[in-house]
């Protein structure tokens, strides 16, 4: 009889040989016939490591005013389209602005958006990100729809985001420091939670809905482990709670409830008019907004800051601007529409701090049929991942791309001019899945620069505290600043957030 401790090893070594087996299967099937039954694939090593592939490399931290390590290794070697394996799949990046335009704008009929598990693990099949077909066209319109009808009450609108921004900045009183990324978040979170739900920033559900978005944030871009205690099942339980709630104001919506005295629409109402969405939908769509109008319009009012920090020559013509703005209103007379579009520096300093700052680094596509594309095979089923920072830092799209430059928008850069259009700046991405809110998210930041710029100075208390691609964007330390409030000689107006409630 076989003593039970050799039977052990037996079973071990039996498990460990299956597990060899499994794993040297994997890379032959991977990075042995893919390569000689696809001849015609973009140049690019696969790595050597079963199913992470190279990712940790291509999602490593670095600056977002930086391609990274990675993508200017691989560009050196291979050129601006590549291959490599990322996220569990075999993988084309591209930096090249034409690829990257022709998958954008082929989706549907090429190309499906296929982002990794924890995305739709945690928003769910739902969201904008992930739905395709039909429910993400209908979805789409919605959403499209509903910004409209924003940008229709413009009159309350403004009034409502510039009231938002005098609201941050009087808290800043006698205030000395601040952790500026904390700041900007207060301020986006008010305007989108006053948007959708008419909440206000002091109300009881705003801060129940904040302090769970602040968990589901946390684990959106971690690994999709669904354990108790990881940030992954974290976010998925505070999504449910962000989602219960909305449920709730939503049924008290539809029984004629918490409309009393509003004087306009908001997006709750608009979205219960359109009868063919499920509450499904409905809530995810709120799900949506909220986080579109949150993170990436307050990562991009504190990119701005940041790099004004170090160009006092951007920061003397932004004040120049608004300042001669101020001078031709009566007081603190509110911002108008006409106001804004005025802004022709400012808007060319948002084009700049989102060409060198990328929000978004990259998204997620899957091909849906085998690509031929200038020589390149790209296999069906293989993702392709458009990286729009390789293009923003190009110096062959852009002259001296990592110099801060705004007055570069207007001229005509490569046929972009002021307008930020073209190939060669996708900030907001493009095609079928341009960001609905890209707009919106613009305005909000040129109203709040406005205020600030008017009312404060400020120096960095973290010199190396630059934005970082995590992938998502965010700054290490928040970005603290010294904080100053102008003199009253030196203000073109005061900050009086009473006079104007």
């Amino acid at each position: 009889m076989i003593p039970v401790f050799l039977l052990s090893l037996l079973n071990l070594s039996s498990l460990l040989t299956a597990l060899v087996l499994l794993l040297l299967s994997y890379v032959f099937r991977t990075y042995i016939v893919t390569s000689r039954n696809s001849p015609s694939l973009p140049p690019g090593s696969f790595g050597w490591f079963p199913f992470l592939g190279q990712t940790v490399s291509f999602i490593a931290p670095h600056c977002s005013s930086s391609r990274g390590h990675f993508i200017e290794q691989n560009i050196r070697r291979y050129g601006t389209i590549f291959r490599s394996h990322l996220f569990g799949h075999p993988t084309v990046v591209s930096c090249d602005p034409d690829f990257n335009s022709f998958v954008l704008h082929n989706e549907e009929r090429l190309f499906l958006s296929s982002y990794p598990s924890n995305i739709p693990g945690i928003l769910g099949q739902l969201t904008l990100l992930v739905a395709t077909g039909d429910v993400h066209k209908r979805l789409r319109a919605v959403a499209l729809n509903l910004f409209a009808t924003m940008k229709a009450q413009n009159e309350f609108f403004l009034s409502d985001i510039e009231n938002n921004a005098l609201r941050v900045m009087r808290s800043w009183k006698n205030k000395e420091r601040l952790v500026f990324c904390q700041e900007t978040r207060k301020f986006t979170f008010s305007v989108i939670v006053k948007q959708i739900l008419s909440l206000g920033p002091e109300d009881p559900v705003t801060i129940e809905i904040l302090d769970n978005f602040t968990t589901f944030m946390k684990g959106l871009c971690s690994i999709p482990l669904n354990l108790p205690g990881t940030a992954f099942a974290r976010a998925i339980q505070a999504k449910h709670r962000i989602k219960a709630i909305t449920k709730t104001l939503l049924h008290q919506r539809r029984r004629g409830e918490g409309r009393e005295g509003q004087r306009k629409m908001d997006f709750m109402d608009v979205l219960i008019t359109h009868d063919e969405l499920s509450e499904d939908e409905i809530l995810s769509l709120v799900l949506d907004l909220l986080l579109g109008g949150y993170e990436t319009t307050s990562m991009l009012i504190a990119i701005v800051v940041r790099f004004l920090s170090d160009c006092p020559k951007a920061l003397n013509e932004l004040r120049k601007e608004q300042r001669k703005l101020r001078s031709s209103k009566m007081g603190d007379e509110a911002l108008t529409w006409d106001d804004y579009q005025k802004m022709t520096f400012t808007h060319s300093l948002i084009h700049e701090a989102l060409r060198c700052g990328n929000v978004v680094k990259f998204v997620h596509r899957k091909t849906i049929k085998t690509i031929y594309y200038k020589g390149f095979e790209i296999p069906s089923g293989w993702k392709v991942l458009p990286v729009f920072t390789g293009v923003h830092l190009d110096p062959s799209n852009h002259a001296n791309p990592l110099d801060f430059n705004p007055w570069r928008w207007q001229e005509d850069e490569k046929g972009v001019g002021g307008g930020g259009g073209g190939k060669i700046f996708t900030p907001f991405g493009g095609g079928k899945r341009l960001c609905p809110g890209s707009d919106i998210a613009k305005l909000e930041a040129a109203i709040f620069l406005h205020h600030l710029v008017l009312n404060y100075s400020w120096v960095p208390l973290m010199e190396n505290d630059w934005p970082l691609s995590l992938p998502y964007l965010d700054f290490k330390h928040g970005l603290p600043l010294s904080i100053r409030s102008l003199s009253q000689s030196d203000q073109s107006h005061c900050c009086n957030v009473n006079a104007r409630n």
